[in-house]
């Protein structure tokens, strides 16, 4: 009898040693993605033999891009999904600011960015050496002026306060704005270039309180309009169809140039998924997000 379990234990220990190896044999695929300077990402190494899967899409790396919170960051998440399919993993991080997610393209350390018009960028590139590029327009904003204290501009009074952006490119779009709508007259030629200096007729005398874009509409409620761009109103919760008292028309100087883009470090346009992204971003399937979406506030751009 003493026999006999020795033989059953022998057993049992041969069949245990086998399942080991068999389950040794068929350990996970390891696939390791590199992420480059660019978006066009290495693809990945297969170090073990990756399953057969006819419905399976081929790994093609990684894109990150900086994106303001709204609409931007709302789009690329849309974008994502359509990008997966197509074996694009997408990874976005938001900024508040309209100066970092230019930085950290230049540096390398993200592969684009979404978020500026061309007017922005290149006086961004004058101003800060940078060599950054347009990889593809994407929508338009309508720049919009929306209540603060007072309702309706006929409300308003002399030196009453008005918010507006202050950088370069903002600020001329939000006093041409307000020239459009006789608050206030820029000298001749004044154009996508505007300041507060060149104002010649301000009958109401009115003050334009100029602040960093993020900050206009924090002081709604303490002047009596603000004028925002369309993304920082989304985020303020104003609709510019239904809450703005005046925008910019489709056949402004303004909506003719204020395009928002993909951009990107010099040289990394032509990039395979810098292309993947901006085609997607270009989809019917996008432009029917947007329209269904954000009430007007955001208009997706035809080349």
């Amino acid at each position: 009898m003493k026999n006999n379990i020795l033989k059953k234990l022998g057993l049992i220990l041969t069949v245990a040693l086998t399942s080991t190896q068999i389950l040794a044999g068929c350990g996970k695929t390891t696939i390791s993605q590199s992420n480059s300077n660019s978006a066009s990402v290495s693809k990945p190494d297969v170090t073990a033999s990756a399953p057969s899967n006819a419905a399976s899409v081929e790994a093609k790396g990684t894109i990150t891009v900086a994106a303001s919170p709204t609409p931007h960051a709302e789009i690329l998440a849309k974008a994502a999904e359509i990008l997966k399919e197509q074996g694009w993993t997408l990874k976005v991080t938001e900024f508040e600011d309209y100066v970092q997610p230019n930085l950290v393209v230049e540096s390398g350390e993200f592969d684009a960015n979404y978020f500026q018009h061309v007017p922005y960028l290149d006086d961004f590139n004058a101003n800060n050496n940078t060599n950054i590029v347009n990889a593809g327009g994407i929508h338009y904003e309508p720049f919009g002026i929306y209540p603060g204290k007072k309702k309706a501009l006929s409300d308003l009074s002399e030196k009453d306060t008005i918010a507006v952006p202050n950088d370069t490119t903002n600020e001329a779009r939000a006093l041409l704005l307000l020239q459009a709508n006789g608050i206030i007259k820029l000298k001749e030629g004044a154009g996508l270039s505007a300041t507060v200096l060149d104002i010649v007729e301000n009958p109401l005398n009115i003050k334009i309180q100029e602040l960093e874009a993020a900050q206009v509409s924090r002081v709604k409620d303490e002047v009596a309009f603000v004028v925002l761009n369309g993304n920082y109103a989304l985020e303020a919760g104003f609709s510019v169809a239904k809450d703005s008292v005046a925008y910019e028309q489709s056949d402004s100087e303004a909506a003719k140039t204020y395009v928002n883009i993909i951009a990107v470090k010099a040289g990394n346009e032509e990039n395979e998924g810098i292309k993947a992204l901006v085609e997607v971003l270009k989809s019917d399937a996008i432009v029917q997000f947007i329209n269904e979406t954000y009430d007007g506030a955001v208009v997706p751009y035809k080349d």
